[in-house]
């Protein structure tokens, strides 16, 4: 007896369909590596019925007021948050995060996020209006930019929709969002309950494969292109935004450097810097993957780091005591088991290194020490449970490999140096720094990079900004 499928279905203009050609891709559960579900296969025709529909929808929302989408997203916060169990369920068999995180760490966020986002819509900021030139009122209006395509990843499904959706619907914005086609199941129940809730056509979903995030960017409707996903993505997606001169928001890939110093707090500082490496399986773009120690304390600290990897645990959703869950895919285990395959002849695995497991897509927690800044696990994103450790010899070196990365997103450095850690923070060529913490975002502050980690900025009034245009209105006094 074989158990039928659950069947997704795109969200476009209110209603849910399937492809129009009827294509179909098979969507995994990656703690089993077994198939549970079929999600369209959208093609051309799709995309131009979801654009249709936003467009359509444009200006009506747009000319809605700030108070009226306030209290639209702050229903669809309330409405997530009461289907919280049935939202984590979805996720968690999505990605094969634990359950109990996924309902602790993550939902309670992306409903603060959307809260945020309702309050932000109502707190527009901008030049007074006055007389800049004699006999003339000049003033600022923040609009909407139009219809948002938007492409979010598969390490945080329903995370990452909020962080598309949320800042673009509270500007005044239309949705097109395409979720990965490995993790689609929680973004179309995020539009079943947002159904009830946004007028038709304002929020679309439609499934698909690279293809389909490739016609979206290139269709003619969209004023802005917002993807979060790798540097080779995020490329092409500037690339075909260029021809028709589109906005572009990119958040891409990660490298974060952690510099732990020689005063630093060794036993806080291994015990979190685990957590924020090995959290999630690794596949987060700020996690703690690439550790810097002072040569005084490198071989107690990789000791350290080492015993901790072998105390932390990976396994099934439903497990007890699971810090995380498998990696999305098979492609994703075998890039992660490549690098541990090619490591050079000078490197050092000292925990880990290996999969987890013959079903679904484990792999154990694991620490690499003895490499060389231009080792390729040291230059290039693993986004796996790996954490790799380099000696420095000072505060110099420190900053000189930490930089020393086409990445620029994340960082953090741990010492009891205020001075120090001013120099550092100022220094780190990154979007962001941490100070004797790894990992902790917030909805006020801004998530963003620099260099190949791309550019625009996540969360906060700048993130809600970037999907506003600015237009100058002057007028005559003489009437």
């Amino acid at each position: 007896m074989t158990t039928e499928l659950r069947r997704l279905r795109n969200y476009i203009g209110g209603e849910f369909k399937d492809a129009a050609d009827g294509r179909t891709t098979e969507v995994v559960n990656p703690a089993t590596g077994e198939v549970y579900a079929t999600a369209p296969l959208s093609g051309q025709a799709d995309v131009d019925a979801a654009m249709a529909a936003a467009a359509a929808a444009f200006p009506g929302w747009r000319d809605t007021t700030p108070a009226e989408r306030q209290k639209a997203l702050l229903k669809i916060a309330d409405a997530f948050e009461a289907r919280a169990e049935e939202l984590v369920a979805a996720e968690s068999e999505n990605t094969g995060k634990p359950l109990g995180l996924t309902a602790s760490e993550e939902l309670p966020p992306m409903v603060d996020q959307i809260r945020f986002f309702a309050g932000a819509a109502r707190m527009l900021e901008g030049r007074s209006a006055g007389e800049y030139m004699d006999g003339m009122t000049s003033i600022v209006r923040r609009e909407p930019v139009g219809v948002c395509a938007q492409v979010a990843p598969w390490n945080y499904p329903m995370m990452m929709a909020v962080w598309k959706f949320a800042p673009a619907i509270a500007a005044g914005n239309t949705v097109v969002l395409k979720p990965s086609d490995t993790t689609p199941a929680s973004t179309v129940l995020m539009a079943e309950i947002i159904d009830s809730i946004l007028p038709k056509g304002v929020f679309n979903v439609i499934c698909g494969d690279r293809e389909t995030g490739k016609a979206m960017v290139e269709h003619s409707v969209p004023a802005m292109a917002s993807i979060t996903g790798s540097v080779r993505a995020g490329m092409q997606v500037a690339e075909s935004a260029s021809k028709d001169v589109k906005r572009v928001h990119l958040e891409l890939g990660g490298k974060a450097p952690v510099v732990v110093f020689e005063d630093a707090d060794l036993a806080k500082a291994v015990e979190d810097i685990a957590v924020a490496g090995y959290f999630n399986a690794g596949q987060d773009c700020t996690a703690a993957t690439r550790v810097l120690v002072h040569e005084s304390i490198h071989d107690e600290f990789v000791a350290a780091l080492a015993k901790a990897a072998a105390d932390t645990k990976t396994g099934r959703p439903d497990d007890e005591d699971v810090l995380y869950g498998p990696l999305n895919n098979p492609n994703q285990l075998k890039q992660v088991a490549g690098f541990i395959e090619r490591l050079p002849a000078h490197a050092k695995v000292e925990a880990g290194g290996h999969q987890v497991g013959e079903q679904g897509y484990f792999y154990a927690p694991t620490v690499v020490s003895g490499l060389k800044q231009d080792d390729e696990i040291i230059q290039n994103e693993v986004f796996g449970p790996v954490i790799t450790v380099q000696s420095f010899t000072d505060e110099a070196q420190a900053l000189e490999y930490a930089n020393g990365v086409e990445y620029a997103l994340a960082s953090s450095v741990w010492t009891k140096d205020h001075a120090r850690a001013m120099r550092m923070s100022k220094n780190l060529d990154f979007g962001c720094v941490w100070i004797n913490t790894h990992i902790p975002l917030v909805a006020e502050m801004p998530h963003g990079g620099y260099k190949k980690s791309g550019y625009g900025k996540d969360l906060s009034a700048y993130g809600f900004e970037d999907y506003t245009r600015i237009k100058h209105v002057m007028t005559s006094l003489d009437g």
